[in-house]
């Protein structure tokens, strides 16, 4: 049954200036992020089989690429003539090319004590994204604390996903932030779904899963068609007071900003090997702006398609480059094939071949 299909209704409880956290209470939350558990509840369960969870036959393999210069901004109108695809260090030719293919978008929010402390004002900004996409583009919403849950279908609607955002409630009450198991579940409802697929990720960084998830997630998202776009929720959290140079750090303190770095680096890990982007935004302005570039991200991606020469079951590594000297819009095709020098290429990192002919992309 698909996910969407148990989906919950939560109430938001409003958030003022009468109602904010007092430092005592932030501090204490500071407190249980840096003490979460290494194990989660969930950790006692039996894991998926690796190989049946990274295995996908596959006839032709479907790469989505950005691409954007030095300034970040995104580059149009290239053509399949200006892009280089390596296969294992060899190049293959492409069978297909498209820019701006419909998107499915799942916005996937953690709902862990953290993101109780933020301002609804961060998470509202979050309308920004849903609103700056395609009118193609369908968005599906869903939450995550000990395991994922959904919480709206995909629809083309985007007033949908945006009454969504407003649904959601967030409390004090969990023990564990299951980010790579949580993620790993959505990967699995993803692949009955067709087409490309991002997963916008709103989350702290904090994982209480078992290391052994987080390593076969990563090793999934190298090979899956499926981008992960992370957005930090720590804001206000990780933003430092003023200092007493006389005094030294707390023994806390110490311990959030270890806990801060390693989420940090955990949503660095999860957007690197699908090929996508995070970002740290500190309050409000930093968090719409944010989220607009990650609209922009869904919609400024090329979909190049090539058959695979050889069908041997294994993992393939895979490197796309731009071979031209980028001029306006239309950049010009360079004759020796050389990589572009100025412009930044972004793509998920392999697939697994096939050892049988299958209907579908991967």
């Amino acid at each position: 049954m698909p996910f969407f299909l148990l989906a919950f209704s939560f109430g938001r409880p409003a958030m003022n200036k009468q109602n904010r956290l007092s430092s005592p209470l932030r501090s204490a939350v500071l407190l249980l992020l840096a003490l979460f558990p290494s194990r989660s509840l969930l950790a006692q369960e039996p894991q998926p089989d690796p190989s049946n969870t990274l295995v996908t036959y596959v006839k032709m393999v479907d790469v989505g690429v950005t691409v954007t210069d030095a300034s970040g901004k995104f580059i149009d109108g290239l053509r399949a003539s200006d892009f280089q695809l390596l296969d294992n260090g060899v190049e293959r030719p492409l069978s297909a090319f498209a820019l701006d293919v419909p998107t499915d978008v799942l916005v996937l929010i953690e709902s862990g004590p953290a993101v109780y402390l933020i301002e609804s004002g961060h998470l509202r900004a979050a309308n920004g994204l849903v609103l700056g996409l395609s009118a193609k583009d369908r968005v599906a919403v869903a939450k995550y604390a000990d395991k994922p849950a959904g919480v709206s279908d995909f629809s083309s609607d985007k007033k949908v996903a945006a009454k969504a955002f407003e649904s959601l409630n967030f409390n004090l009450g969990f023990g564990a932030l299951n980010l790579s198991d949580s993620l790993s579940t959505v990967l699995d409802w993803l692949d009955r779904t067709p087409g490309k697929k991002t997963v916008v990720l709103l989350s702290t960084g904090v994982d209480t899963s078992d290391p052994e998830a987080n390593a076969r997630l990563l090793g999934r998202l190298r090979v899956e068609n499926v981008r992960v776009l992370a957005v930090s929720l720590l804001g206000e959290l990780r933003t430092p007071q003023a200092a007493n140079k006389k005094k030294p750090p707390s023994n806390a303190a110490v311990l959030a900003a270890e806990q801060f770095a390693k989420a940090d680096e955990t949503l660095h890990q999860l957007a690197d090997a699908s090929g996508g982007r995070v970002y740290f935004p500190t309050d409000s302005k930093a968090f719409t702006a944010a989220y607009q570039e990650v609209a922009q991200v869904v919609d400024h991606q090329y979909s190049l398609g090539f058959s695979p020469a050889e069908l041997d079951g294994k993992v393939h590594n895979i490197k796309v480059q731009v071979i031209t000297e980028g001029q306006g819009s239309k950049p010009a095709l360079s004759r020796d094939k050389k990589e572009s020098s100025t412009l930044h290429v972004n793509h998920r990192q392999a697939y697994i071949a096939s050892t049988q002919a299958s209907p579908g992309p991967q």
